[in-house]
């Protein structure tokens, strides 16, 4: 009984080691040397709808298998065809499994495999931007609260809420004739002492004569002098109380210093308001320039030479698409921070926009697509083109209608393409759909329906 339990212990033990060195032969190789090949071949003869479900072997595997003789073809003498043709049947099985992941091997040399549908694309070569994307938030450039510097009853109202107004329009008119009876009162101040000062001028003139002919004195001229020099100084004091009171007078009529769009007005005609009230009932209406406009992002600090580079540059724009719309809305980077914040590592950016139309509103989140500079002569491919494998990143190239496994190394990836640094000099047709049923050396067939004609 414990010998039977025994060898039916070492034969299921067998069965799992064997199931494992099929399943991943490059793997077996390592730890039991030559069982690597011995898998191979046994795969090979196992049924295709029991391999295509294995694991794929590596690409070290593969070259390694292909190149090594197979055990059964070593020992063979030329009368044994029967064993050779097995061997290079296991031979190519190794070659068409151990492709990167999106070629798996399904079993049979591919020479022999029927021709693979797929899509075929080109490696463009080319100037392309160099993108960021951020999200940013519009503020406007200027931004005015409009206050009452004095006391006084709202007459009129001459805009209303969400107009668009220009620099210098009127807003809001107070009560000024309080400030008007002041000013009138000034001026004819100002007109008695200018007649006070005809007057003390006359009598220079006389008591001048007067001394002359040695019938005045000269205490008298000296007086008359005074009274020409005090009343020159009550003129420049009226002169100087009217041009107060006529910039009081303007505090009375309340107008837009910027051009923008005023919000809503919080006071009607009849109102009193307050100098110095900054309560929300002392706020007349704000207003806001909306052309131009700032839309306000950060960046990673390791971004920021490609940004201060970036300043007055041709070939660099931002594109902001507002939250809900459709078409971008280009301006150009005006401003970088002059500080990184210790917090985040980031740096506060400004983009401006002319803003013509009013597309982009103050408050509002954008998706903001900033080119940074162009690269000329870069090699791009469309995303589903590259696969990823267990030694990096390939495509499969398309020459002669056979596909073949390129390795390629990729610098970035933007708006749904990959810039390749190695791998590709431009122009290779490329396999776009229909990888994952490709091996190494499979012939392939351009489907109906292709992105480009190769």
């Amino acid at each position: 009984m414990k010998l039977r339990k025994a060898v039916g212990w070492t034969a299921g033990v067998s069965f799992l080691v064997m199931a494992a060195a099929v399943a991943w032969p490059d793997s077996a190789n390592k730890v039991f040397p030559g069982s690597g090949e011995r898998a191979a071949q046994l795969r090979a003869a196992l049924p295709d709808a029991v391999t295509s479900v294995l694991p794929s072997f590596t690409p070290a595997a593969v070259q390694r298998y292909a190149q090594a003789p197979a055990a059964g073809q070593s020992d063979a003498s030329p009368g044994r065809g029967g064993g050779q043709g097995q061997s290079q049947g296991g031979q190519g099985q190794a070659q068409g499994a151990g492709q990167p992941p999106g070629g798996g091997g399904r079993g049979g040399a591919a020479a022999n495999r029927p021709p693979a549908l797929v899509v075929l694309d080109k490696a463009e070569i080319g100037s392309v931007a160099v993108i960021h994307e951020s999200v940013g938030t519009v503020q406007p450039i200027a931004t005015v609260t409009l206050r009452s510097r004095v006391d006084a009853q709202v007459q009129q109202i001459a805009v209303s809420d969400g107009a668009v107004v220009k620099q210098g329009d009127v807003i809001a008119i107070l009560d000024s004739r309080q400030i008007e009876a002041q000013i009138r009162q000034a001026e004819a101040s100002l007109a008695r002492n200018q007649a006070a000062l005809e007057q003390a001028r006359r009598d220079v003139a006389r008591f001048s004569e007067l001394l002359e002919r040695a019938a005045g004195t000269k205490v008298n001229f000296d007086n008359a002098q005074t009274q020409v020099l005090t009343a020159q100084a009550a003129i420049m004091g009226d002169q100087a109380q009217i041009e107060n009171l006529k910039v009081q007078l303007s505090y009375f009529t309340i107008r837009a210093p910027i051009a923008g769009r005023i919000g809503v007005v919080n006071v009607r005609a009849g109102n009193i308001i307050r100098a110095g009230d900054n309560t929300a009932t002392g706020t007349i209406a704000t207003i806001v320039q909306t052309a131009p406009i700032y839309t306000v992002f950060s960046v990673p600090q390791r971004l920021l030479g490609d940004y201060r580079g970036a300043i007055g540059k041709t070939d660099s724009f931002v594109e902001a698409t507002p939250q809900g719309a459709k078409a971008p809305i280009r301006g150009r980077i005006a401003f970088v921070d002059n500080v990184i914040d210790q917090a985040t590592g980031a740096v506060a950016v400004r983009a401006e926009f002319d803003n013509a139309d009013e597309g982009l509103w103050p408050g509002q989140l954008c998706n903001l697509r900033v080119a940074l500079r162009s690269e000329p002569n870069v090699i791009s491919i469309p995303r589903v083109a590259t696969q990823s494998g267990q030694t990096g990143n390939f495509v499969f190239v398309v020459e002669n209608g056979v596909a073949r496994v390129r390795p390629i190394k990729i610098s970035r990836t933007q708006e749904g393409r990959d810039i390749v640094a190695e791998g590709l000099k431009g122009g290779e047709s490329i396999v776009v759909e229909g990888a994952l049923a490709l091996v190494n050396g499979a012939r392939v067939e351009t489907r109906n329906g292709a992105r480009k004609e190769i």
